[in-house]
């Protein structure tokens, strides 16, 4: 199942995810929005995770007219976020729910491509406290919830510059390519924890906000849609890819 081609002919049952609360960042557009509204359709309950309260207010209401579990609503902006902000987070979903299964970590940000002797330090600092940063803050905040829940995983989610770097890509390649050391070392210390896996996923290119950002001339007809990758994050979030964990999965072929 980790062939880039069968995970994404997954097909995951309809109740896959019953009973799970889920907290997906970067949830109000997007590649998360997509993960958030799949994951409802499959039973979970959902934390919504983004900086705009108008966005993630679309998805709640999207996922309240399907009839699906009410979900929470976590605004906070990564870029400024502490570990206090990480920690209410927690704090209030222990509170809400009184449990935690899965944390998919899609929020990312990419202001502009640009060559690194044009790149600021704050560029720099916004990207790794973004892209890095947070998700790490954020798992660990989380932890003692997903290590009390039967069946948890964590999924981090890269990007092709991040396990390719390439020119004009700075801080944000360094920032994305950092989540595989961070799996790695999570990882390792959890040996043992049968209970928890954590991944991480690389979509590679797809039609996305960022993607319109990146490359605006792009024919985006022949790129997927986050929908046809979203059978790879189903099975990492249930049961049927109970201990795997520590992977690397591309989704599309780096070139």
């Amino acid at each position: 199942m980790n062939s880039p081609t069968a995970l994404r002919d997954y097909c995951p049952g309809p109740a896959l995810l019953e009973r799970r609360v889920l907290l997906v960042t970067g949830a109000g557009r997007g590649l998360g929005k997509a993960v958030a509204l799949a994951s409802a359709a499959h039973g979970a309950t959902l934390i919504l995770h983004g900086r705009h309260i108008a966005a993630l207010e679309a998805t709640y209401d999207h996922i309240v007219a399907a009839n699906h579990a009410t979900p929470a609503i976590a605004p906070l902006d990564f870029a400024t976020a502490n570990d206090q902000d990480y920690e209410n987070i927690a704090t209030n979903i222990r509170r809400q729910f009184g449990r935690l299964d899965g944390v998919v970590h899609c929020a990312a940000s990419l202001r502009r491509l640009q060559p690194l002797a044009q790149e600021s330090l704050d560029d720099w600092l916004l990207s790794l406290r973004v892209n890095l940063a947070a998700p790490f803050a954020l798992t660990r905040a989380c932890l003692s919830l997903l290590r009390s829940s039967d069946d948890a995983s964590v999924i981090f989610t890269s990007e092709s510059h991040g396990v390719l770097p390439a020119a004009y890509w700075g801080g944000f390649a360094v920032a994305k390519s950092g989540l595989a050391a961070l799996l790695k070392i999570w990882v390792d210390e959890l040996a043992g924890a049968t209970n928890l896996r954590m991944n991480l996923v690389v979509p590679g290119p797809m039609r996305s906000p960022q993607r319109a950002l990146t490359h605006p001339g792009e024919d985006k007809s022949k790129l997927p849609t986050p929908n046809e990758l979203l059978p790879a994050y189903l099975y990492l979030l249930g049961p049927d890819s109970k201990g795997l964990t520590g992977s690397v999965l591309e989704l599309q072929k780096t070139t």
